[in-house]
């Protein structure tokens, strides 16, 4: 049985170190993790977290920067079996950012076993031989030593398994932030040398009015993700500072439609005399604020887009 090594520390560094640039994305089973880890590593919300699978659609890229890296995280919607023309295409997404990638971290919670939805993904991480691969265990303030331990010991044989070598196995907790710093430290001499890729105040690439749609979105799920799951998407039509505001005093006009695939899930949006809707409003505006740090005034409107999911010019339209 070969040695297993499982990492609580990080490497040493050399005194006159090369500065590395480069690209790693997360995968694993939808709420594995993976967009809690982004944001823990990066130090601000990029991606969306929700306890809803398939809520990141778009190739979100959060950046870590460090004195010695610059760290961009892809993060690719989670794979799955596809059913929908929708579900096709984020899987194609997903082995195109793979193949480009410098590393890949793959999320596997603590307090799961593994399953058959993380052999399917590993299956597929064991034919895209050049990238190397990090086992990221999450959620570890979920489980004792003990499970940890098991967990460690089924992943390093999964590897073995599948015919590849983890190049690392990580515990960490990004809601406890224990260990986060440590995997980036591992995921760094992982990087090809090179400058930094963006502007130190980058903290992700996404285009701001993505980036705002994904926060209206994350809103308009809340509370009525077993209803109406994926069948939401924003659209932000136009972004426009308020003409008659003196400089110190900007507003930012921002026009939004939140689109759904069947009139009857109007009313589920709505709620009773427009009150859910409202709501939506208020905790989007107010993340949408941080985010963008000016006052905003939002014009949220709700449309049905029939069968948005299986329609390729509707898909087109919405951005996908």
């Amino acid at each position: 049985m070969g040695v297993m090594s499982v990492r609580t520390q990080s490497p040493e560094k050399s005194p006159e170190v090369a500065h590395r640039a480069g690209f790693a994305c997360f995968v694993g089973r939808p709420n594995a993790g993976k967009s809690t880890l982004t944001n823990a590593l990066v130090g601000q919300k990029v991606a969306i977290t929700a306890d809803q699978p398939q809520t990141t659609r778009h190739t979100v890229r959060g950046i870590v920067h460090r004195p010695d890296a610059q760290l961009i995280l892809v993060d690719t919607p989670g794979l799955h079996k596809p059913r929908t023309l929708l579900g096709q295409r984020l899987n194609d997404v997903v082995r195109t950012t793979w193949a480009e990638v410098d590393v890949i971290g793959f999320c596997l919670p603590a307090n799961e076993k593994l399953g058959p939805g993380d052999r399917f993904i590993a299956k597929e991480l064991a034919s895209i031989k050049k990238t190397p691969k990090i086992a990221i265990v999450t959620k570890t303030d979920l489980v004792d030593s003990k499970t940890l331990a098991e967990q460690l010991i089924a992943i390093d044989q999964l590897g073995k398994e599948l015919g590849f070598e983890w190049a690392e196995i990580v515990p960490v907790s990004a809601v406890e932030g224990q260990q986060v710093d440590l995997l980036a430290d591992l995921l760094v001499p992982l990087l090809p040398e090179g400058p930094a890729l963006y502007p130190e105040g980058d903290l992700t690439d996404e285009p701001e009015q993505v980036m705002i749609a994904e926060l209206i979105r994350e809103a308009a799920l809340e509370g009525v993700r077993d209803e109406l799951p994926h069948s939401i998407a924003v659209v932000v039509e136009e972004m426009l500072p308020r003409d008659d505001r003196p400089a110190d005093k900007p507003l930012l006009d921002i026009h939004a439609f939140v689109y759904i695939e069947r009139p009857s899930q109007k009313g589920i949006i709505i709620g009773p005399k427009g009150k859910r809707l409202k709501e939506v409003g208020i905790k989007s505006r107010k993340q949408i604020e941080a985010l963008l740090g000016t006052p905003v005034f939002l014009d949220l409107h709700v449309k049905v887009a029939k069968d948005w999911q299986r329609d390729p010019r509707q898909l087109r339209k919405l951005g996908f």
